[in-house]
């Protein structure tokens, strides 16, 4: 049971030595940067106003299924360029699937854009 012990032993001197350097770096640089804040840094940054509202109001639904949309199409290409790459080795069955593949999403948007999904009022 020792032995078993002592070869996790390694791994614990590499967590306990990345625990103690974080907690040095953050504490170091929490000592060395200034802490002045002062009105204007305190603002607001990004677009130059004041939020209108809370930040934890509710989205319309439309945003996130144009998000996931976007997302399923954006791994289509993500599987497109090694099935490309590879496309010598696989053969006409590879490009067969990959034809099925794409055909299934095609008829996925179509669908998605027949029902409105897509458009933003």
């Amino acid at each position: 049971m020792t032995e078993l012990l002592l070869e996790y032993l390694p791994i614990l001197i590499f967590l306990g030595l990345a625990i103690v350097m974080a907690c040095v770096m953050i504490g170091a640089s929490w000592l060395v940067s200034p802490q002045r804040p002062y009105p204007e840094k305190l603002s607001a940054y990004e677009c130059g106003f004041d939020a209108f509202e809370d930040a934890r109001g509710r989205f319309d639904v439309r945003f996130y299924l144009v998000s996931i949309l976007f997302i399923i199409f954006d791994l289509e290409v993500a599987f497109l360029f090694p099935w490309a790459v590879s496309l010598s080795e696989i053969g006409l069955f590879g490009f067969w699937s990959m034809v099925v593949f794409l055909g299934v999403l095609t008829i996925g948007f179509v669908y998605e854009w027949r029902k409105g999904a897509l458009e933003w009022e």
